[in-house]
Order: C-alpha cells, then structure tokens, then sequence
C-alpha cells in the first residue's frame, strides 16, 4: 500500500468514525476465515457495518477524529481488529456472545457507544444488556399508558356495573 492509499483510506476510517456514535473493536484472528465469513454474514443481517483494517492506520483515524475521546480506543489496537459500526448500541455485543455459544471465541477489545469508553472483554456483558433507544422508548410509553389504562378500565367497568344494576 503506497502513501496516497494509506492516506485515503485512513480518510475512510475518520469519515466512518465521525459518523458513529456506536463503535466496537473485536479481535478475531482465533477464527478461521470461514468462522469470520460467517461472522461477517451475521453483521450485514444485523444492520452492522465490520471491516478488519490495520492497527496503524485506524489509529491515525482515531487520534485525527472529531470526538477527541476515541484516542483512548488506541490501545486496545494489537492484534488483528475488526470495526464494527452499528445503529443499535447493544447488537454488536450481542452478536459476538450469539457466536462464541458455537464455541468460536472473537473478543471485544473495545467499543465506544455514546460517548463512553468500554475496554476489555469483560465489558461484553455490560454492552449486551443495554437498551437500545427504541427500546426505551418503548418502556417510557409503557409506563405512560399504564396510569391512563387503569382510569379507563375502572370507568368501564364502573358504567357496565351502572348499567346492570339499572337494568
């Protein structure tokens, strides 16, 4: 790789980054290229963008990127890395604990889901178990509704014990 494409694709790297609030960096260089194929699979059904590219090339990324606070993912950079980039703070995390149940083992290294710093693989969990913001959402109006359901169905069955007893 020559000066010119090294620069461009590190250009690559900073534009996804800055494009990302919801990064991961996992180490999978203890699966086979079928293992990481079929990882690769699972990412593209899940709406995850991953990419395996070069240390020092990401690092550049990293240290040139709009959130000065990425730096701190650099080093975590050994080994081979694969960049995961996601919408849904929570479905990376989860993918790489579905694929280590078939006995495979990718690792997190990393991962920067809005605007924290997670470093370690024993953070794995901790990332799995968040709510995604649809999913929040979600609970909000759950516990919106509840109060107003409870009115309506006492109202209800107020009128329909009124109606029966005038009857």
């Amino acid at each position: 790789m020559n000066k010119q494409e090294k620069t461009q694709e590190i250009d690559r790297l900073l534009s996804m980054l800055n494009a990302n609030t919801k990064i991961y960096l996992a180490d999978c260089s203890s699966l086979s290229v079928e293992k990481v194929n079929q990882l690769r699979r699972s990412c593209y059904d899940k709406k995850v963008s991953m990419s395996v590219v070069k240390n020092t090339l990401l690092a550049k990324a990293l240290e040139r990127a709009n959130d000065s606070n990425l730096a701190q993912l650099i080093p975590a950079l050994k080994g081979q890395t694969a960049l995961m980039l996601t919408e849904t703070s929570n479905v990376p995390a989860k993918l790489i604990k579905e694929f280590r149940k078939g006995g495979d083992k990718p690792q997190l290294k990393a991962a920067y889901v809005e605007e924290m710093i997670f470093i370690g693989d024993d953070k794995l969990d901790s990332l799995a178990n968040l709510k995604s913001k649809n999913e929040l959402i979600g609970e909000v109006i759950g516990l919106l509704q509840s109060p107003i359901q409870r009115v309506i169905g006492g109202l209800e069955n107020k009128f329909k014990g009124g109606d029966e007893a005038a009857a």
